[in-house]
């Protein structure tokens, strides 16, 4: 049974989170768009009227904002994406949709919740399906492989982005970045 005052839901991407909170006295609905960082989605949810409970879908994001979550007290729910109701008669559908939709389910307790693996399962996985991307990459020329791997840098390193855009001093000396890359990549041949 939902206890908590205030639900909310997140529709968690690589570069932004759309997110959304219900509080269950007043009836009033929070929107926000945030950056992946755990740290401002963890003070966004602590800034609500509590108790807070939070779900999102699993994906492919990982479990880290699970664990910063749960780690700060908040009960969180990541949601198995095809055992989630679908709403009727939407055509269109928005990050702002599916965070309202997942935090209604959440205080009807609606939600499915998956499995959570431990830190070293989720690293095993990784390691699994690193290894398989490698072996379909046998076959790829070596500056292809690159550009592939600076396409997945890029990605990955675009929450850092958003998150500097929104506050500039916690900017990092382009040497790092070009080291944390070349680290990568020299570990990755």
């Amino acid at each position: 049974m939902f206890t908590e005052r205030t639900s909310v839901g997140l529709d968690v991407h690589a570069r932004c989170v759309a997110a959304a909170a219900i509080d269950g006295v007043t009836g009033e609905l929070v929107q926000a768009k945030l950056t992946p960082s755990h740290d401002h989605i963890r003070s966004w949810v602590q800034a609500l009227p509590g108790p807070v409970a939070v779900t999102y879908e699993a994906g492919p994001t990982g479990f880290d904002l699970y664990r910063a979550l749960t780690a700060a007290g908040v009960r969180c729910e990541v949601a198995a994406p095809s055992k989630l109701q679908k709403p009727s008669g939407e055509r269109v559908k928005t990050d702002a949709k599916d965070a309202i939709h997942l935090a209604r389910l959440l205080r009807l307790d609606e939600v499915t919740s998956v499995a959570i693996p431990s830190v070293d399962q989720e690293a095993a996985r990784d390691l699994v399906r690193a290894r398989e991307d490698c072996r379909g990459d046998e076959s790829v020329d070596p500056q292809e492989a690159f550009d592939l791997a600076s396409d997945s840098w890029l990605h990955s390193e675009a929450a850092a982005y958003d998150g500097l855009k929104a506050d500039p001093s916690k900017a990092i000396p382009a040497e790092t970045v070009r080291a944390s890359f070349e680290a990568k990549w020299a570990a990755r041949l």
